[in-house]
């Protein structure tokens, strides 16, 4: 029985140690908002180095303590990075950021990423951290969803990220958030929505209101489970390119149930 307790308090110790801020996302909703300061605690802002600079480029989410997850799309073999995580906004030092480098063999792109065609999917990433995150109200852990888990119609997902406020236009400082319901696969593949480019491997979201935008990319959609806590469902990858919120082309997700043996299996190897 000893054994069996053992493995009963591990499982709870799993399930209530992610995807539970500390701080609650606010529920009014418009084009897409300022988020309650750290209500997305594993939301992390990717930067990348250029003249000794950092510059925010995609979001990602911290799932393990060592690990973020972000998009394909938004790495480089060519750039030097860093993550920065307990961030709000990136126009000030609110004093709970963690800043931590990346080494440049820590980048883990998924092997059938092919940057030249985003709609043949596999847009998916894994950073290892060059040192674990320290957890507490502003940095936590993300949630995956169980493999192969696919959401509902219409299930009330957030996006969440520091990308551009409209087409073309400035990235805001303070962490955004929108209300993105889901569109099934049958709706969002239909000739007139996005057609062939959406895989079954894809999440669609949103529409012609809300949208993901640019500098959102790899960031997280964010659902809310049955037992009260939220899971990554969804990596962040295209719009369309007539703008972020054109009509009948939601936002799309790299499906993250669809990647959990990648996922497990890179992590266990690294």
């Amino acid at each position: 029985t000893m054994l069996r307790l053992l493995s009963s308090l591990l499982f709870v110790a799993l399930a209530s140690g992610c995807g539970r801020p500390s701080h609650n996302p606010s529920t009014r909703v418009v084009n897409g908002e300022d988020a309650v300061p750290y209500s997305w605690p594993w939301q992390v802002s990717l930067q990348y180095e250029k003249n000794g600079d950092f510059h925010h480029t995609c979001g990602g989410s911290l799932i393990d303590p060592e690990w973020v997850m972000t998009a394909g799309h938004c790495i480089s073999s060519s750039l030097t990075y860093q993550v920065v995580l307990g961030e709000y906004d990136r126009a000030e030092n609110e004093g709970a950021e963690q800043v931590i480098p990346i080494n440049a063999e820590d980048l883990f792109v998924h092997p059938l990423w092919n940057p030249n065609c985003v709609a043949c999917g596999n847009d998916i990433a894994l950073i290892k951290l060059s040192r674990p995150a320290v957890l507490g109200d502003s940095v936590q852990l993300a949630c995956l969803p169980p493999a192969g888990d696919i959401l509902p119609n219409e299930a009330p997902c957030y996006i969440s990220g520091w990308g551009r406020l409209v087409t073309g236009g400035p990235l805001p400082d303070k962490l955004q958030q929108a209300l993105l319901p889901v569109v099934e696969y049958e709706r969002c593949s239909k000739w007139d929505w996005w057609g062939s480019s959406v895989k079954k491997t894809m999440v669609c979201a949103g529409g012609d209101i809300r949208s993901g935008c640019n500098g959102d990319s790899g960031g997280p959609l964010n659902c809310p489970a049955a037992d009260g806590s939220w899971q990554v469902h969804g990596v962040t990858s295209f719009v369309s390119a007539f703008g972020c919120n054109t009509r009948k082309k939601p936002t799309v997700f790299t499906r993250v149930s669809a990647f959990n043996d990648w996922i497990e299996e890179t992590m266990a190897s690294h």
